[in-house]
């Protein structure tokens, strides 16, 4: 009987479409049905996307510090190149004014005798690095080798106490002695009359005399003039032109020969 009822039903729904309206009822009928049997499913998945675990925010956590710490790095490593790039183009605008041959080296370590104004280079007796070299920043004479060995070379610094450099006034040629003090801001200029015309913002150059700088580079600037009628020598105080505590790139200076040629690579420059 059943079965017959059944077919009944297919003939008239096929052939007639008889029963549209009542499936139509029955679907609407059945759809809360439908959505409460999969409602435990999605009450499941939505709890889990909204309480996400700790462990699994402590590791997100971490890795957007991760990511963050690489993206500081990278800035910082972009502002360093930026930095190394403006030096050496100062470095290269230098040396372009230079008449002797100038090999750029890197400060790549630094004295920690706090009495000891002195630095180390990455060039050595390799790079035919001698002691008595000059050494200069884009800005002036920093001080010059004292010591080498094949990769490396020990620059004493224009600041220390035991270095003296002999200058001149650059306009008007008054000679004199400038001494380190153990200031990396301040030398002594020694040796001037009281009476000599120099002033405050005179820029001081090597003059050569004793050999043991060239001659004509900027060395200090005179900052503060002080003469006591009294004393046969006014006192004089100068800013080094070089950053002694700053410049990281420098020039090694290899003097000409006395006969106007550069030192060739392979042979002592005589300072």
């Amino acid at each position: 009987m059943v079965a017959l009822f059944s077919l009944a039903l297919l003939v008239l729904d096929t052939q007639f479409h008889r029963l549209d309206t009542v499936r139509s009822g029955l679907a609407t009928g059945l759809a809360p049905v439908i959505w409460l049997g999969h409602a435990p499913d999605k009450v499941r998945q939505w709890g889990s996307e909204l309480f996400t675990s700790r462990d699994d925010l402590l590791q997100e956590n971490e890795s957007l510090r991760a990511r963050l710490l690489i993206l500081e790095r990278r800035a910082l490593r972009y502002a360093a190149l930026a930095a190394d790039n403006s030096r050496l183009r100062e470095l290269l605008n230098a040396s372009e004014e230079l008449d002797d041959r100038v090999v750029v080296a890197e400060i790549i370590g630094v004295s920690p005798d706090p009495f000891s104004h002195e630095v180390i280079i990455n060039k050595g007796s390799r790079d035919n690095v001698v002691p008595g070299q000059a050494i200069l920043d884009a800005h002036g004479l920093m001080g010059q080798v004292v010591h080498t060995s094949g990769f490396t070379s020990r620059v004493l610094l224009i600041s220390d106490s035991s270095h003296a450099v002999p200058v001149e006034v650059l306009r008007n040629g008054i000679r004199a002695i400038l001494l380190g003090n153990g200031d990396l801001r301040r030398l002594d200029v020694v040796h001037v009359p009281d009476t000599a015309d120099i002033r405050e913002g005179d820029v001081l150059i090597s003059s050569g005399l004793g050999g043991r700088f060239p001659k004509g580079y900027p060395v200090a600037e005179v900052s503060r003039v002080e003469k006591d009628p009294g004393e046969p020598f006014a006192r004089i105080i100068a800013t080094p032109m070089a950053q002694l505590n700053k410049s990281r790139l420098v020039l090694v200076l290899f003097q000409q020969e006395e006969s106007g040629l550069a030192a060739e690579p392979g042979q002592e420059a005589q300072p």
